[in-house]
């Protein structure tokens, strides 16, 4: 009887989720018994499991309408920057729809607005390809602008980088708070970027206008002063 009471322990241990430490014991039946928790002083510790790290989920794949992969990659290619930080970009963004039109103006895949979209030389926000490579560039010059920080990069490429200097951190608002958890929840790589180059990429330079005025003696002036003249014609 005694022999079939320790198998009996022997298969409740079996069948028992065992939990990281283990105690053995001999009860007043002389039944060898295991537990989770000590049972009295005569209790042993006799294993210690190590705790088992879970592997980091993948992020969600990523597909949209039309491939776009191409473009993606050259011009993750081109600004050091992660395809898969592109991707959730345009994930959140536009979700693939390349003719997507914002309340505010933004444009595109990866939701240019018109001035964006001219300091980044993009002259047809709609078609894919520029559109990606202007506004990876942009999300480039964020980065470097934001000291690799992705966070506050991000928060940026929402609310404008204007006022995440203002506050000094993602502004309090939803809508960007938003944005920047559902992207890092789409995108699982890199949270912060070293450049070896500290000059940023900076928007296009505007060019101040020039023009050409013609005197009265017949004399062609060219000029970037507003020059009282009916005859001045801007270049």
């Amino acid at each position: 009887m005694l022999k079939a009471a320790t198998l009996f322990c022997y298969l409740l241990l079996a069948v028992a989720p065992v939990s990281a430490d283990v105690y053995k014991y001999v009860d007043e039946n002389g039944v060898i018994c295991y537990t989770d928790a000590p049972y009295g002083k005569k209790s042993q510790h006799v294993s210690a499991d190590k705790k088992v790290q879970r592997p980091e989920q993948p992020a969600p794949a990523i597909v949209f309408p039309k491939d776009y992969s191409q473009y993606i990659q050259k011009a993750a290619s081109k600004y050091a920057l992660e395809p898969e930080l592109i991707r959730a970009v345009i994930k959140t963004e536009s979700n693939g729809n390349h003719r997507a039109i914002s309340r505010k103006g933004a444009k595109g895949l990866m939701q240019l607005m018109p001035s964006t979209a001219r300091d980044m030389n993009v002259s047809n926000p709609f078609d894919p390809e520029e559109n990606i490579e202007g506004g990876t560039r942009y999300l480039k010059y964020l980065l470097e602008r934001f000291n690799g920080n992705m966070t506050l990069a991000l928060a940026a490429y929402n609310s404008g980088p204007g006022t995440v200097e203002k506050y000094g951190n993602v502004p309090p608002i939803d809508e960007t708070r938003q944005y920047v958890k559902r992207i890092f929840n789409l995108y699982n790589g890199r949270k912060s970027y070293t450049f070896a180059d500290a000059s940023a990429i900076t928007p296009r330079e505007k060019i101040a206008p020039i023009y050409k005025v013609l005197l009265e003696d017949g004399t062609v002036l060219f000029t970037n002063a507003t020059l009282e003249k009916s005859n001045k014609t801007r270049l």
